[in-house]
C-alpha cells in the first residue's frame, strides 16, 4: 500500500529539503483533506485585498476561508520547517508563478493559506486590477496577509500574494545565483532580494525564478538603457502595450518605486551571464 504523501514528508530529513530537493513533490491536499489533517475548522480572516486595491481608490477589504499559514507549513513540512537559516518556503502555482519567501517572515507577519471566501457561494476569484485581468481563479489555494494588523504591508501591494498555489516546498536561498563570485552581499544583498521579490515569481535569473515568463533578465537588463527599464517597471503598458506584467505596487512612493527600478537595473547590469 502506498504511504499517504504527508507521512513520506514529515519523514523527509530536514536537511535533504535545504539541499534542494523538493519537500512537497505532489499536489497540496483538497480543503476536506487539510481539515482533517489540522483537525481543525478552517478560520475566516480579513484583509485589505491588494490586487483589487489601487492608489487613489478606497481600499477594498475582503474575508477569506482558511488556515494560519504558519500551522499548514508545521504540519506539511514538519516541526523544523523554520529552524535552518536562510530557508525559504516556496509557493508554486499552476501558471508557473513562483513565489520564494523568507521563513523569519512567517514570524513576524501572519499569513493565511486560504481555498475560499467566508461569504457562502462566493466565487474564488479576484479581478487583478494591476494586470488588468478579471475574474482569476484563485485556487487551489491563496496566500493572504494580515494587512489589517500590520498596515506596513500595504506598500507591498500583491507581490507576496500567490494565487492559484498548488504545490509548496522548503528550499534554501540562493545565493550563489542572485550573489555569484565577485558580488559580495554587503554591495548587492539588497538588490538581490528586491530581485527575488518583484522579479523572479515570473522571469528568471540564469535559470533561477519562475516560469511564467522565463526571460533571462541578466540578458534583457543589458539590453535596455535606464530610461527604458525605468519605463518597464513603472509603466509597463507604456512598454508593451496588452501586457499583462504588472508595475511596481503604486502603493508605494514615487520616489521608491524610482529607486527600486534604478537598483534593479545596476544590479542586473553587473550581474553575469551564466549558461
Amino acid at each position: 500500500m502506498r504511504t499517504p504523501y504527508f507521512s513520506r514528508l514529515q519523514a523527509l530529513p530536514l536537511g535533504m529539503a535545504l539541499c534542494g530537493v523538493s519537500a512537497l513533490a505532489e499536489p497540496l491536499p483538497t480543503p476536506a483533506a487539510l481539515q482533517e489533517l489540522l483537525k481543525a475548522p478552517p478560520q475566516a480572516v480579513k484583509v485589505i485585498e491588494p490586487h483589487l486595491s489601487i492608489q487613489g481608490e478606497p481600499s477594498v477589504q475582503r474575508a477569506y476561508l482558511g488556515y494560519p499559514a504558519a500551522q499548514v507549513l508545521r504540519q506539511l513540512l514538519g516541526v523544523d520547517w523554520n529552524k535552518a537559516p536562510a530557508s525559504e518556503i516556496e509557493f508554486r502555482a499552476l501558471d508557473g508563478f513562483v513565489a520564494r519567501i523568507p521563513a523569519e517572515r512567517f514570524a513576524k507577519y501572519h499569513a493565511y493559506l486560504v481555498f475560499g471566501l467566508a461569504e457562502p457561494q462566493a466565487p474564488f476569484s479576484v479581478d487583478n486590477k494591476a494586470q488588468g485581468e478579471k475574474d482569476v481563479p484563485l485556487g487551489p489555494y491563496y496566500l493572504v496577509w494580515d494587512n489589517l494588523a500590520a498596515p506596513e504591508l500595504l506598500a507591498e501591494g500583491g507581490a507576496q500574494w500567490p494565487y492559484q498555489v498548488a504545490q509548496i516546498s522548503l528550499r534554501q536561498a540562493s545565493p550563489a545565483v542572485l550573489l555569484p563570485a565577485g558580488m559580495s552581499s554587503e554591495q548587492w544583498g539588497e538588490q538581490a532580494a528586491l530581485a527575488q521579490k518583484f522579479c523572479l515569481s515570473c522571469h528568471q535569473i540564469n535559470g533561477f525564478g519562475g516560469d511564467k515568463m522565463p526571460l533571462n533578465l541578466a540578458v534583457r537588463a543589458k539590453l535596455l538603457d535606464e530610461r527604458t527599464w525605468r519605463v518597464w517597471l513603472l509603466t509597463p503598458l507604456a512598454f508593451k502595450p496588452r501586457t499583462s506584467m504588472p508595475a511596481l505596487p503604486d502603493s508605494m512612493a514615487p520616489a521608491e518605486r524610482e529607486a527600486i527600478a534604478a537598483k534593479l537595473h545596476a544590479y542586473l547590469k553587473a550581474l553575469p551571464v551564466l549558461p
